[in-house]
């Protein structure tokens, strides 16, 4: 018993370490999305599902850290940008707030919801010469081609 509060003192003991040390870390993995250490964090953080350029910069600056290389960043640095990450709908949480409002408007059979059962566009783009992709056409003008070789 006493060896195992031993060993959970000198994790904790690491851990605390870890965050007053000032060396890069590497192999930095914020939000369930690992995020590469030679860009800069605001490029870093939009390969999180869920965070584009605006808030990647909104949380740099409400944290007031530096647009430097995610590789540089300290260990207090590294622990607060993820605990701003955990703030936002990111990755899965994302996908499934997504598909429980088409699912919503799919239940109370809207116009939208409607659009959505048939695979057509929602938000009033024309479907007569476009919204090819949307209908689930791969080439618009498959039928036409010619492959008869002379």
């Amino acid at each position: 018993m006493f060896a195992l509060r031993a060993s959970a003192r000198r994790s904790a003991d690491a851990g605390r370490r870890l965050l007053q040390s000032t060396q890069g870390v590497r192999g930095i993995r914020i939000g369930n999305t690992e995020v590469p250490d030679d860009k800069r964090l605001t490029y870093s953080l939009q390969r999180i599902k869920g965070i584009g350029r605006s808030t990647a910069r909104q949380m740099l600056c409400e944290l007031q850290i530096e647009n430097k290389p995610t590789g540089e960043l300290s260990g207090i640095e590294l622990e607060s940008l993820r605990n701003e990450v955990l703030n936002y709908d990111i990755g899965h949480n994302l996908d499934k707030e997504n598909a429980s409002c088409i699912k919503r408007l799919v239940d109370i059979k809207s116009y939208r919801g409607i659009r959505h059962i048939d695979g057509l566009p929602c938000r009033g783009q024309r479907t007569r010469t476009n919204a090819h992709t949307r209908k689930n056409r791969g080439t618009p003008f498959a039928a036409f081609k010619m492959t008869s070789h002379r």
